[in-house]
């Protein structure tokens, strides 16, 4: 059976299991719609959670990330990692405990404000809806190479899955469809790795391979990869060379920012009891860390394979480059997408691959006829092009597509319910129709889940980035906006409900500015303004860090504001004195 026909049969029968979830498992309460009852097991929680967490950002493209930069960008696999620690262990416990279905409703609650709970509604929105485009990037770059389609057509088709499965079901349909696709992407992320561990380094275990000598050479792969990559006049790779000061604070705003992210926050309201929201931690834990180990392997390995397809001699050397006529099928796959390309730029016919602005290596390339480089490689490919590029078999590129997908679709499926929640539940139920039905909410909740799949959709047509550097502007967001809010909620008495608005408000708003302005959103492209690079940020923080700024702000005026008016009710200063200190751990009491 040829690989694009093995490819429909998985895709296609994955995409029938998610449905058949959704039906199975169709919501009928607000309860279950927002929090599956909260009657979720631990374990398969976690695994959810898992799943809700690894994002098409982490299937996708962050390996693709490390691949073409290296050490450096190991700052993805700290800050994701270490945020996840800080929600597991700082928020998720003593949110679980409060008992409510959504974010913006804690808020609202703790801060005792209507108008707190409408700026956590607008700082959700916008984070989510940052971070939902993401996803539909990486569904778009998935089905435009696997199922054949262009990339806008890819994208529509994922929309449309997300659609069924997510209205239908709700958080109890998402939860269980989530608990599917994690068990998917683990093994259609592992495989292939496991395949080419073995393959380089004869070590089954890739994060272990890592570390193993390459067969070929004899030499430590990561050595090998650190010759091949300055060959060919690209930075070493396993040196650093980035910001410093930008690195701690990218890592540090992506750690906080992961911290508040809602979509994840609620998957602890789906468990029975608080130590329950505890155990699914640990155990997501232990489940995000299987393909986070991986990750790096698969980024060295990858690059050395992407390196070894398209060098026939000497690296760096007029014959060690391969004829464009003699490419390797994957190469021709993937040119069809336009996600790979290549521009003949001396008419020689074969691919110089180099990188053209080290000023160091140009008069050599020069030397050798070379006119610049002449393949360019999207990021956001190399992990679903890592089993053609490999020669694995039909079986396992397949898979990696099924996985790729329910990477994308499980985590837009999360972002788009705290999207529906916050409208439903926080603004029509909570503050413009406060009589509505359950009923009546049900059906909003549901519209509402519908317009964010279609928001989603079209502004994931016209991404800002790679996957994951969009996402990680989503967690610039957060960062500045959610998590200090949250924070400041659970372990202070004494911020007040002006102190949290007018912070949260104050980070979110410095935050999208600072994004907006560097990327060049505010103003139509023949204005002069100052472009996205190092040398125009401010002290070099480049946007993908800023939310830890924004975070540092919304402390400062919170606190500042807090002092300077009137201290919250004594009844809400115990009610966080009884969120912070449980008096009975194992049950969560609803206030």
């Amino acid at each position: 059976m040829d690989t694009q026909t093995l490819i429909y049969i998985v895709v296609g029968a994955t995409f029938a299991l998610y449905i058949g979830i959704a039906i199975w498992s169709r919501a009928a309460t607000t309860g279950e719609f927002y929090a599956a009852g909260r009657g979720v097991h631990p374990v398969l929680n976690g695994m959810a959670t898992g799943a809700d967490w690894m994002s098409a950002a982490s299937f996708i493209s962050m390996a693709g990330l490390i691949a073409f930069t290296g050490y450096d960008n190991s700052t993805f696999l700290m800050g994701w990692t270490g945020g996840y620690v800080l929600l597991a262990m700082l928020l998720a416990p003593y949110l679980r405990k409060f008992g409510k279905f959504t974010v913006p409703e804690f808020i609202g609650e703790r801060f005792y404000s209507q108008g707190a709970r409408i700026v956590a509604v607008l700082c959700l929105i916008v984070m989510s809806v940052t971070y939902v485009i993401g996803q539909m990037t990486g569904v778009g770059v998935t089905f435009a190479r696997f199922l054949q389609v262009d990339s806008v057509t890819g994208l529509l088709i994922g929309a449309a899955v997300v659609f069924v499965y997510a209205v239908l079901g709700g958080m109890k349909g998402i939860t269980y469809t989530q608990v599917a696709q994690y068990v998917v992407l683990i093994i259609a992320y592992s495989i292939p790795a496991i395949f080419i561990s073995i393959s380089l380094t004869g070590n089954p275990i890739p994060s272990l391979g890592l570390f193993s000598d390459h067969t070929a050479s004899g030499e430590p792969l990561l050595m090998r990869l650190d010759e091949l990559v300055t060959d060919l006049g690209f930075n070493a790779y396993t040196e650093h060379y980035a910001n410093t000061f930008n690195m701690v604070l990218f890592t540090l705003s992506l750690m906080i920012g992961t911290a508040g992210l809602p979509h994840v926050i609620i998957r602890f309201f789906t468990v029975p009891r608080v130590a329950d929201a505890r155990w699914s931690a640990g155990w997501a834990l232990v489940f995000i860390s299987l393909l986070y180990l991986t990750a790096p392997a698969v980024g060295a390995m990858a690059r050395l394979n992407l390196i070894d397809t398209i060098q026939v001699g000497e690296v760096g050397s007029p014959e060690g480059n391969i004829a464009y006529d003699d490419r390797p099928d994957w190469m021709r796959n993937w040119e069809v997408t336009g996600l790979l390309q290549f521009n003949d730029l001396n008419e020689d016919g074969r691919i110089q691959y180099y990188n053209s602005n080290n000023a160091n290596f140009t008069a050599t390339a020069e030397s050798y006829g070379w006119a610049g480089n002449e393949l360019t490689v999207n990021a956001d490919i190399l992990v679903l092009a890592n089993p053609e590029i490999a020669s694995l078999p039909g079986w396992v590129v397949a898979l990696v597509a099924a996985g790729g997908l329910a990477a994308a679709l499980s985590t837009a499926a999360g972002l788009l319910l705290a999207i529906a929640s916050a409208f439903s539940h926080d603004l029509l139920k909570g503050w413009l129709m406060r009589d509505l039905s359950e009923a009546g909410e049900l059906i909003a909740a549901r519209i509402a889940m519908a317009g964010a799949v279609c928001l989603a959709a079209y502004l994931g047509l016209n991404p800002p980035g790679f996957a994951a550097q969009t996402v990680a502007l989503a967690f610039g967001l957060a960062a500045s906006s959610i998590f200090p809010a949250l924070m400041m909620g659970i372990f202070s008495k004494r911020i007040n409900d002006v102190g949290a608005t007018l912070g949260m408000l104050a980070g979110l708003g410095f935050t999208v500015i600072y994004i907006f302005w560097y990327k060049g959103w505010f103003f139509l492209p023949e204005t002069n303004m100052a472009p996205d690079t190092a040398e125009y940020w401010v002290f070099g923080i480049s946007p993908l860090s800023i939310g830890s700024v924004g975070a540092a702000i919304n402390f400062i005026v919170a606190i500042v504001v807090s002092k300077m008016t009137a201290a919250p009710p004594a009844e809400i200063q115990d009610l966080v004195e009884s969120v912070r200190i449980p008096r009975g751990a194992g049950g969560a009491v609803d206030h």
